[in-house]
């Protein structure tokens, strides 16, 4: 659709489109997680879910995942704030929802404290204590050593732990964020606790709402995803149509 998207490094952002025919001019933008893609099965199955509601979308790996250019070890939150504009400035003329899992939802919280381009905000098991993320699944891995969960693909490197270190916490900029918040997380999620999502949930404005899912753990498991899903579509039906 847009060719080539690339951010302000040069590197190419890979994607994948789809262009629903319910609600015109209106598009959901899903961002993954740290060592995700698009192409995570979870993240798949939203963009699915959004396509048979006829809900248009556009899924992307962030630079330096998946098949998008860049280097792995130079993938930070602050970075990644960067290449969601990138993806934004290409879609120009639709009203954006921004879904972001993870690491990308602290992305997302970033992003739409200061970008008025998003309209709806949606965080899918997002981060919001980024130093103790870091500190507690990382701490023990020596930076530019070793390796994210022993994953030989996803090398940790010290520009990451100090990025997660300085963003240290999106949960005050919950404040800033003045449009419809819907956020979604697992009861049993080991990677980024419930507990994230609700700090912040108590801190953000109205219209927002909290959906647990129970016995889901950090990426939606096969028995889990149709819920997510399911609340996730249903949630941007009602914010779509009461805005066309």
């Amino acid at each position: 659709m847009f060719e080539e998207i690339k951010n302000s490094s040069d590197e190419n952002l890979d994607y994948s489109f789809y262009e629903g025919d319910k609600y015109p001019g209106h598009i959901v933008v899903i961002g993954h997680g740290v060592t995700g893609n698009k192409d995570r099965p979870f993240v798949v199955a939203l963009g699915q879910g959004l396509a048979q509601a006829g809900i248009s979308s556009l899924r992307f790996s962030f630079s330096g995942n998946g098949y998008s250019g860049g280097k792995f070890t130079d993938s930070t939150i602050s970075k990644e704030v960067a290449d969601l504009g990138s993806i934004f400035d290409r879609l120009n003329d639709y009203t954006l929802c921004y879904a972001g899992h993870s690491m990308g939802g602290a992305v997302g919280v970033i992003r739409a404290s200061t970008d008025e381009r998003i309209k709806y905000l949606i965080s899918l098991a997002g981060m919001v204590d980024t130093k103790g993320f870091a500190d507690r699944e990382f701490g023990d891995v020596t930076p530019n050593n070793g390796f994210m969960w022993d994953e030989p693909d996803c090398p940790l490197s010290q520009i990451y732990m100090d990025d997660m270190a300085k963003t240290d916490s999106v949960v005050n900029l919950a404040s800033e964020i003045k449009v419809p918040w819907l956020l979604v997380h697992g009861t049993e999620d080991d990677v980024v606790p419930i507990q994230d999502s609700f700090d912040i949930f108590a801190k953000a404005n109205e219209p927002k709402e909290l959906v647990k899912i129970e016995g889901s753990n950090h990426v939606f498991g096969d028995e889990h995803a149709s819920s997510m899903v399911e609340n996730i579509v249903t949630w941007i039906e009602t914010q779509f149509t009461g805005n066309q």
